[in-house]
């Protein structure tokens, strides 16, 4: 468990975060957004996009079958063409999760689990940190947790600083993804608190959100976290990583969160190492976007699988 922050000082901390400049944040991201690039870059950046690409699905009806189909469609998105890369992890439930190892091994495809009572955040911590084990003890590469927004929302940071750090123990060497939920932060000056608590925990991967909700990511929230994440890096020299999930589903969008990117945190995060897009109908447009930068004409959906 994380102790190595008390709570009078956890506390000193998180009075001490400054405010948001909502009108500053809503306008820069709106004018990075605008950005338009060339071809080549344009091509580039879709082949960076579908590597940083965690392919998700986290449905009731979830089954075997259907994380079979999404593992080949994430290993090779586009059958006969071999330039197209594969995405950066498969991200599904955790008793699917050894379904996902079986049909991932040796392609280099990460294998992602969310857990901690996803989407609410609202059990006891051993079970968030039993079931971490099991999804780490069946496979899994990488972690997504979620925080208890309700502990947050009353005031109760250490709560929510404890739990983080006991499931970061619990991951070992595994990346753990901490989901804010921003949707239900309210403010930007939350979603600034929570950054910074997340990071200071443990979290390896900030997220924006769990896609349960509206609204999921947004350019402004994404901005704000990406500043939080540049000024965690300058106190500390550790570089987290950013994950904005939901409602992400054309290539114009996951561009544009490129672009903010690598105005606000550079070059080295350009990586799927450093940066994921929580998406599940993505690819899709991705891919006929490709396909018409290369031909000069869009190809029917009709082309491609269903994800």
């Amino acid at each position: 468990m994380a102790t190595a922050i008390s709570l009078s000082h956890l506390g000193s901390v998180m009075r001490g975060v400054r405010s948001v400049d909502q009108v500053g944040v809503e306008e820069r991201a709106a004018g990075l957004a605008k950005r338009s690039i060339k071809k080549a870059s344009k091509l580039w950046a879709l082949d960076l996009a579908i590597r940083c690409i965690d392919l998700t699905t986290l449905e009731g009806a979830d089954t075997p079958g259907k994380v079979t189909a999404l593992c080949a469609k994430g290993v090779r998105p586009q059958p006969g063409d071999p330039s197209i890369p594969s995405v950066g992890a498969i991200c599904v439930y955790p008793s699917l999760v050894a379904t996902a190892v079986a049909h991932l091994r040796g392609s280099g495809v990460k294998v992602a689990s969310v857990a901690t009572a996803f989407p609410s955040g609202q059990s006891f911590t051993s079970i968030k940190v039993a079931e971490t084990r099991e999804a780490l003890a069946a496979g899994a590469d990488e972690l997504d947790m979620v925080i208890d927004r309700g502990a947050f929302l009353s005031g109760d940071y250490q709560k929510v600083y404890d739990e983080i750090g006991s499931v970061k123990e619990a991951c070992g060497s595994a990346h753990l993804k901490v989901i804010l939920e921003t949707g239900e932060l309210g403010t930007y000056d939350n979603v600034r608190r929570a950054s910074i608590l997340a990071m200071a925990a443990g979290a390896d991967f900030i997220k924006t959100s769990t896609g349960k909700i509206t609204p999921a990511a947004t350019l402004p929230v994404s901005l704000v976290m990406m500043e939080c994440i540049r000024d965690f890096s300058r106190e500390t020299g550790k570089q987290i990583g950013f994950k904005p999930a939901g409602g992400i589903r054309t290539s114009k969008q996951a561009i544009a969160y490129l672009v903010v990117l690598y105005e606000t945190l550079g070059p080295d995060w350009m990586t799927p190492e450093r940066f994921r897009l929580g998406a599940s109908s993505l690819l899709n447009d991705i891919l006929m976007q490709i396909e018409k930068e290369r031909s000069g004409a869009y190809q029917s959906a009709d082309y491609f699988s269903v994800d």
